[in-house]
């Protein structure tokens, strides 16, 4: 029982120092990322009244409470003025932006601070929900009205006076991006090198098709070269034998028929085998078994 116990206890524990340790993470991805001093005809709160203003920026990619931590324009002073709780207005967004007036006007809602900003007091500090630890702070330079002292780009360490305000959005969209068309056609307006470069990458393109092709078409080939010489090794070439005339079968016949039948020492008659021209058998020809008609003669008598 007691070890269940202590196992739930040191569980309890590991729970509360993660969750603990994950607000403190997002709480330090909050930037203060743009302040304005003199505000004469520039961002309204919710009351159409002008003032000074402080944006700050949630950098991290989950949403972020601002409850129970603080603002202040004094270091000697850190809880100067507390974000109250159970306000859903103080959840900044993953990437998004919270303004906070300083017009000393608190009745006005969460957003509006306790203390003012001018050319004396341009210091700022957010300080955590302890107290005592500095998210972020940053000291104002001496700024004309409608000026802003920004981060740019969003939540660097680099910062920048500026005239082009943007309270809740970011930095960077007063940036002029020019587009990698614009710059070519300011160093090409006739397009004469886009067309070089064009007909360069056609024929490039076409050199190096060719060279695939024909190295594909050289391997295939010799591959049936040496697939053909492995399927003729061990064959062997059938050899073309003579025609043997008819006649030279037939004479053989009959010699071999006569050796057989009269069997005697000397022989009565020598058979000559004449090789002819025409190399059929005349034998089973049966042009000598038809019946040849008679040539006509015409005798002519004289005339008594």
């Amino acid at each position: 029982m007691m070890r269940k116990l202590k196992y739930y206890v040191v569980l309890a524990v590991g729970v509360f120092i993660s969750v603990n340790s994950l607000n403190a993470q997002s709480i330090n991805d909050l930037r203060i990322n743009e302040v304005m001093l003199f505000n004469t005809n520039n961002y309204t709160d919710n009351f159409g009244q002008r003032g000074a203003w402080i944006e700050i920026m949630n950098m991290g990619y989950n949403s972020v409470n601002l409850a129970n931590c603080y603002l202040t324009n004094d270091l000697n002073e850190p809880k100067k003025y507390k974000i109250p709780s159970g306000d859903p207005i103080s959840i900044i967004p993953l990437r998004q932006f919270i303004v906070f007036f300083a017009d000393n006007k608190t009745e006005h809602g969460t957003l509006h601070l306790n203390f003012t900003l001018d050319s004396t007091h341009r210091f700022i500090a957010l300080v955590s929900s302890n107290g005592s630890t500095i998210i972020d702070s940053v000291t104002v330079p001496v700024l004309a009205a409608n000026q802003v002292y920004n981060r740019m780009p969003d939540g660097s360490s680099n910062w920048e006076v500026s005239s082009f305000t943007t309270p809740k959005a970011t930095n960077e969209g007063r940036v002029e991006k020019t587009s990698a068309g614009e710059k070519f056609l300011k160093y090409d307006p006739i397009g004469a090198v886009m067309a070089i470069i064009a007909m360069m990458v056609v024929f490039t393109a076409l050199i190096v098709l060719y060279r695939i092709f024909r190295t594909i078409g050289k391997a295939n080939q010799k591959a049936v070269q040496r697939k053909t010489a492995k399927s003729n090794e061990g064959k062997i070439e059938p050899q073309v034998e003579e025609e043997v005339a008819g006649e030279v079968f037939a004479a053989i016949s009959a010699a071999l028929y006569m050796y057989e039948t009269e069997k005697h020492d000397q022989e009565s008659a020598i058979i000559t085998i004449q090789r002819v021209s025409k190399i059929y058998s005349p034998w089973s020809s049966k042009i000598y078994g038809l019946r040849q008609l008679p040539n006509r003669s015409i005798v002519h008598q004289p005339k008594k």
